[in-house]
């Protein structure tokens, strides 16, 4: 409740406390209103704001609004991050003050964003460990919503870079449970992003398998990916998981042609999806197969 837009309403009419709260209540009950956030009864409160010719609701409208910008740019920010653009999330995360953030989840996709990033770019690991933390032991305890299996998957990114690898293998299988059981026909997603949220867990857990040269397990997670964007028509993880594809058609010592077919699927969609890390990727991975092809022949 934004009880500063009731002062400034009762200030604008010129109406002291005296006035307004004259036969509604006392003045003591308005002050502590307006000096100390004791709120009244729905009825008094009523009552006053009809007075002020406004309703109990024109109080939340201001953090409502503010709810609204904060989502939209968090929503951006994380799309963003999907295409890699690491500086940019980072920029926009610094401008935002996780104290005025009201709303449960609003605050766990702050803290899964900025956990995420930091884990991504080798900062500090405690602080990273700690956002996670947040939503694990605080937001969302009871382990129901899709933003635990985000901080398990960015814990787990976090201890394979630490060269942690059973810690690491802990958070990745529970994340991989979470993929396999996952019913995509009847499922009904209540938070925004819920799609490119699964298709990031999926290409991280991916990642790691493929890491730890279990491609058959990560070309499975892989191709669950693929399907659920051509069903949910999601194009933004496209490119990362066309190159993890490719990566690992080479490791496995396929054909080049293989490798060349998902190295030019990945381009076309890294295009469509402004991802210019893969492009660059891409590039990079093409110049080696050439130099390989060049020293086989």
């Amino acid at each position: 409740m934004d009880i500063d837009v009731f002062i400034a309403r009762r200030k604008e009419l010129k109406l002291s406390q005296v006035k307004l709260c004259e036969g509604i209540c006392t003045q003591a009950t308005l002050s502590k209103f307006e000096n100390n956030n004791r709120i009244p009864s729905l009825t008094i409160l009523s009552k006053l704001c009809a007075r002020l010719g406004m309703t109990v609701d024109n109080l939340y409208q201001s953090q409502k609004n503010r709810s609204a910008e904060l989502a939209a740019t968090l929503n951006l920010v994380e799309n963003q991050l999907m295409t890699e653009n690491y500086r940019r999330v980072l920029r926009e995360l610094e401008k935002i003050d996780v104290q005025d953030i009201d709303a449960v989840d609003l605050k766990m996709q702050f803290y899964y964003l900025r956990g995420i990033v930091n884990t991504l770019v080798n900062r500090e690991p405690t602080a990273t460990l700690f956002d996670f933390s947040r939503i694990l032991n605080d937001l969302d305890e009871r382990h129901q919503t899709i933003l635990t299996q985000l901080a398990f998957m960015g814990s787990g990114i976090l201890y394979a870079r630490l060269q942690q690898r059973t810690a690491a293998a802990f958070y990745f299988e529970r994340v991989r449970h979470y993929i396999e059981t996952l019913d995509f026909q009847r499922a009904q997603p209540t938070m925004a992003n819920y799609h490119l949220r699964v298709l990031m867990l999926i290409y991280f857990t991916a990642e790691f398998y493929a890491h730890q040269r279990d491609y058959r397990l990560s070309n499975r997670l892989l191709q669950t990916g693929l399907v659920l964007c051509s069903d949910q028509h999601v194009t933004y993880y496209l490119p990362r998981l066309k190159f993890l594809a490719a990566q690992n058609a080479l490791a496995e010592h396929r054909p080049y042609a293989a490798v060349n077919q998902q190295l030019d699927e990945a381009l076309a969609f890294a295009h469509v999806n402004h991802n210019e890390v893969i492009v660059l990727k891409i590039a990079a991975l093409r110049s080696q197969l050439k130099q390989r092809e060049t020293a086989s022949s």
